[in-house]
């Protein structure tokens, strides 16, 4: 069965016709047994796995969502969170322990550092950025005790390929497990677990639901017993996704192939054009060809995101101001993979250890929604005027 095939018709309520095409949203802390003999047996075995038995353990919902995602990931099973945030925060605390060392991307998702950093830190956790374009010479940073290499391809804001084929080859020598944040590519164009990666990460907030109203997050798993280890710890720490958030998830995830390539096409289109203007000084996107990243995306990757980051000349904040606040059809927003176009600055010095990201004095970040690319560009070909 092929990737659109999955998306259409997995995890769906077939067995009951009653229900329609989607699964219905199944709202319920409370999960009642018929006789205590059947409460009692609720959580013998994998039961608690398996089965849903209480509201705070996943729903029907949360469960069918798990499916489709291990499905399309290539992966074992799938547990699903709260938030992209809280995928990245469970996979991880569920692995380390005190006295590991990590490995993780200087161009990681903020937060992501923030969390090494504030609360790893606090529970003698150490963590240890790497140049993401370190190759197989990330074995020189292995220690005795690093426990995992958390990728992230493209970086987050800087959009920095990795060579993740070499790095996973030399974390396997070494015995070191590895998780991806997965989210611009989606498993649609990149297989982190087809490509020896342990545990693949998404924020399903992005393009899993596709409409920028809600968030949900899905950590898929190569392996039963990573499965057992961080769905364990997901329960133990109470991170829920509410049943309506995974019911337009999965809603989400059923067109989720259509729009992705749609607004691919159109970030490349729209990203072309940036890269030919005078006052653009570099667009972040790996897939264009003069791009630092590009013989690696095209290796690796099947296809590309809407996101992509903008470096200009200038370094005038206020005529940066002028061009943004005037854009009729770029929302400025911080979030990205939704149905509509959005544009959001970042100020630098991004935080970095190994090599320093001081380009240019801010960046703008860029996502492609689904309108004619025609109009967005003419809506930026005004905005650019106005620099």
């Amino acid at each position: 069965m092929k990737q659109d095939t999955r998306l259409v018709q997995l995890g769906r309520a077939k067995a009951d016709p009653e229900s329609g095409a989607n699964l219905p949203v199944h709202r319920a802390s409370t999960i009642l047994s018929p006789n205590l003999a059947s409460y009692l047996a609720r959580f013998e075995g994998d039961k608690r796995y398996e089965t849903v038995t209480y509201g705070a353990n996943g729903t029907q919902n949360a469960r069918a969502l798990a499916d489709v995602a291990a499905a399309i990931e290539g992966g074992h099973k799938a547990v699903v969170t709260a938030s992209g945030l809280s995928a990245v925060t469970m996979a991880i605390s569920a692995l380390a322990k005190h006295g590991d060392h990590l490995l993780v991307t200087d161009s990681v998702y903020g937060p992501t550092r923030r969390f090494c950093d504030e609360v790893l830190s606090r529970f003698g956790i150490a963590t240890t950025y790497y140049d993401p374009g370190v190759g197989a010479g990330i074995e020189t940073l292995f220690r005795d005790n690093t426990r995992l290499v958390y990728l992230e391809a493209p970086g987050s804001l800087t959009f920095e390929m990795q060579d993740i084929p070499a790095i996973v080859a030399a974390a396997r020598r070494c015995g070191i497990m590895l998780a991806m944040d997965n989210t611009w590519a989606t498993p649609l164009f990149f297989q982190p677990l087809a490509h020896g990666v342990d545990i693949s990460i998404q924020a399903g907030t992005k393009y899993v639901a596709g409409h920028s109203d809600l968030v949900i997050g899905i950590i898929t798993t190569a392996s039963d017993a990573l499965y057992r280890t961080i769905a364990d710890h997901v329960m133990t720490w109470g991170d829920v996704a509410g049943p309506d958030d995974c019911y337009l998830a999965l809603r989400g995830l059923r067109t989720m192939a259509v729009r992705m390539q749609r607004q691919y096409e159109s970030a490349l289109r729209v990203a072309s054009w940036l890269a030919q203007r005078p006052e653009v000084k570099r667009v972040l996107y790996p897939p264009l060809e003069q791009d630092p990243g590009h013989a690696l995306w095209t290796r690796d990757f099947s296809g590309g995101a809407s996101l992509f980051g903008l470096a200009l000349h200038t370094t005038d904040l206020d005529a940066t101001a002028r061009m943004v606040d005037g854009l009729t059809l770029f929302q400025i927003g911080s979030s990205w993979g939704g149905y509509e176009s959005l544009i959001a600055l970042n100020k630098m010095p991004l935080a970095r250890e190994v090599i320093p990201w001081i380009e240019t004095p801010f960046l703008l970040r860029i996502h492609i929604g689904l309108e004619d690319p025609d109009d967005l560009i003419e809506d930026l070909e005004a905005g650019l005027q106005r620099l």
